[in-house]
């Protein structure tokens, strides 16, 4: 016989209510962590997705608050992995790597959601608990709840008081927890500033600043007075022919992006391709290199430039997949051009061939972190040791493919010292090149530092940190 009274006092079974929100936001770190994948690559395809599903039982429908809630989600937790985890690992009873990496992104979103969101902290636990039991089950949604409830009982500052090491003790690790950056990358980056506290750390925050997105208009194919038409669209800095979307946007709704008449480019990129346009040069200026082309922005831009004074681009890029989203991005431009995939270590033309060379060397990305949150935990040091005979080869066969008087440029979206001057040192110990000085050529730019070369910075120029040497063949 069943007995009454204790049906009559069970707790009804509870579906989990989805939230389409959250859920993205969990496919997406999932994404990040299991495939290595990119956010900035994985979330776009994911939000169209959303946006394209049937309304929910409700009749709502993922709308542009419900994209910005879910993109702040997912940044927000990648950007604060490292500081998310030390707190984490003070509110669990076993060490961290202890716990199935499913449960851990959860845990960070909501941790992210209490400490670093103007969401109550009862709706910041409540919706992740939820989450929890729609993803992981009835049984871990407890220990998400028992650990996020321990979280609750201090603010962010209350608990970088209690994980980070006084500044005075070990300035490197208490910045980093405090800024959520591997102990490592704030001593290369502090390094690289060659200033005082101040610098790094606004530096640091920077970092974790999603920056706006901005346009290129590419000359002779579109103009910046024409994608400022967009309501939520503003100059940029420096380029001419920068536009920044200050609210973010949606670029490939533009009429000009989708044609492939202007582009997304940092203006940090930008102003290296114009550089490199508006170096003095010595002689003919027919034939223009891009010799690490991919993914094709820089091309883009340069080909339009040279094709203003009747000179042809060739852009090479060694991946196959790569070269086809250069060529994509050629596909168009005025004047002359070409794309080969070539690996430029091995290059396949004679020595001396070109008035104007440009490599955008492969490198640790450490100047992009703010761009891509997760990169800055995947790095480590031992990666400068691969980059570095790449980045070598790469700048000594560029100035062998220079014609004696011609330029070079040397660029890469890092600020570390190992893979800016000391690539440019050592190659000109073996190689007939003299320094050109880059800063006049960036008009209007301000704090370029004491030269020749050029470091850009997020908290002081609004761009990427790229860095850019020029370079004339001399013999």
């Amino acid at each position: 016989m069943t007995d009454q009274s204790s049906r009559r006092h069970r707790k009804p079974y509870r579906r989990p209510q989805r939230d389409p929100v959250r859920i993205l936001a969990f496919e997406a770190l999932r994404a990040v962590d299991e495939r290595d994948a990119y956010a900035n690559l994985v979330l776009p395809p994911l939000l169209r997705k959303a946006r394209q599903a049937p309304p929910g039982p409700d009749g709502s429908a993922f709308d542009s608050r419900d994209a910005a809630l879910a993109t702040e989600l997912v940044y927000g937790t990648l950007r604060r992995q490292g500081t998310y985890d030390a707190i984490i690992g003070q509110c669990v009873d076993r060490p961290l790597r202890e716990v199935d990496p499913p449960v851990l992104d959860v845990l960070s979103l909501g941790v992210h959601q209490v400490l670093g969101t103007r969401i109550p902290p009862h709706a910041a636990v409540s919706s992740t608990v939820e989450l929890a039991r729609c993803v992981l089950g009835d049984g871990r949604a407890k220990f998400v709840n028992a650990v996020l409830r321990r979280v609750t009982a201090h603010d962010l500052d209350g608990w970088l008081e209690r994980v980070a090491p006084p500044y005075d003790e070990d300035p490197e690790d208490h910045l980093g927890l405090v800024h959520a950056h591997p102990r490592w990358i704030v001593s290369a980056l502090w390094d690289a500033l060659g200033g005082g506290r101040s610098g790094v750390e606004e530096l640091l925050e920077a970092d974790n600043t999603r920056p706006a997105v901005t346009l290129v208009a590419r000359p002779g194919r579109s103009t910046a007075a024409e994608l400022l038409e967009q309501p939520d669209a503003e100059p940029g800095l420096w380029s001419p022919y920068a536009v920044r979307l200050s609210e973010g946007g949606e670029p490939g709704a533009i009429p000009a992006v989708a044609e492939g008449r202007a582009g997304v480019q940092d203006e940090g990129s930008q102003l290296v391709a114009l550089a490199l346009a508006a170096a003095p040069l010595e002689g003919p200026d027919r034939r223009w290199l891009d010799g690490c082309a991919g993914p094709g922005g820089k091309a883009a831009l340069l080909a339009a430039l040279a094709a203003e004074r009747g000179a042809a681009l060739l852009a090479a890029e060694k991946q196959p997949h790569r070269a086809g989203l250069v060529a994509r991005s050629l596909a168009g431009s005025p004047g002359e051009y070409g794309v080969v995939t070539v690996d430029g270590t091995r290059p396949a033309w004679r020595p001396g061939t070109f008035d104007r060379v440009l490599v955008d060397v492969p490198c640790t990305g450490l100047g992009a972190l703010r761009r891509r949150p997760e990169a800055r935990w995947r790095r480590r040091p031992e990666d400068l040791d691969g980059f570095a005979p790449l980045q070598r080869g790469l700048l000594t066969e560029a100035l062998r493919s220079t014609r004696p008087g011609g330029v070079v440029g040397y660029a890469t979206c890092s600020p570390h010292l190992a893979e800016t001057r000391a690539v440019v040192d050592d190659v000109l110990k073996s190689e007939s090149a003299q320094w050109i000085d880059a800063r006049p050529l960036l008009p209007g730019v301000p704090e370029l530092g004491e030269g020749p070369d050029v470091q850009l910075w997020p908290h002081r120029h609004g761009t990427d940190a790229m860095y850019l040497a020029l370079l004339r063949r001399t013999g």
